[in-house]
């Protein structure tokens, strides 16, 4: 079973055993997209080894729900986190509408398939899901939101954005507890640059 990306790692809240290097604010470029974006102060880089091993386990689970393979092309942009349970990630896939079919319907698909996850391999939870459309520097990108309420009143907030740019599908993931560092993913997002 093919998923383009589906925020793996938001089922991996639990299986947290990264180590990663605190950054300063920093500014990131990416040649892919011109895109430009400045990480949070107190957000501590996560390495690709470390993030896939991670990914393994919330891939696991999507399995044991739908009985087929996750077959992941992504390829990382950045990963940072803050603490244990913030995390910033950034990603790029080949998507291609002639092969992989309508653009929007995978983004529901997406929906639906960490919905049901959450639901099956993590009974007692409680999903709110809200789906949008988000203009970033004028671009716009299909947005998908979960606020996930564990049994023990923990809250994980999973915020999705993408959008193709021709032929790749370019996603940002941000993931949190705690909403202060939350919205400092958030602002940071919303204020980043594409150079057209």
């Amino acid at each position: 079973m093919i998923y383009r990306n589906l925020l793996i790692a938001g089922l991996i809240i639990f299986f947290q055993s990264c180590t990663g290097q605190k950054a300063p604010k920093q500014e990131i470029h990416n040649n892919d997209f011109n895109w430009t974006i400045t990480i949070p102060e107190n957000f501590e880089s996560v390495s690709s080894a470390d993030w896939e091993k991670m990914q393994n386990k919330g891939a696991d689970a999507i399995e044991k729900t739908y009985e087929g393979e996750v077959v992941r092309q992504a390829k990382n942009i950045f990963i940072f986190r803050s603490d244990q349970l913030n995390y910033f990630e950034s990603n790029y896939q080949p998507f291609d509408p002639d092969v992989d079919g309508d653009y929007l319907e995978s983004c529901k698909t997406v929906k639906e398939v960490l919905y049901e996850t959450f639901m099956t391999q993590m009974p007692g939870v409680k999903i709110d899901t809200v789906t949008t459309v988000e203009k970033i520097d004028n671009l716009e990108f299909q947005t998908l939101t979960m606020k996930v309420e564990y049994p023990n009143k923990m809250v994980l907030n999973l915020l999705i954005f993408s959008r193709l740019f021709d032929k790749r599908e370019f996603t940002v993931n941000i993931m949190y507890v705690d909403k202060l560092k939350g919205q400092k993913m958030i602002d940071s997002w919303r204020q980043s640059k594409f150079t057209r």
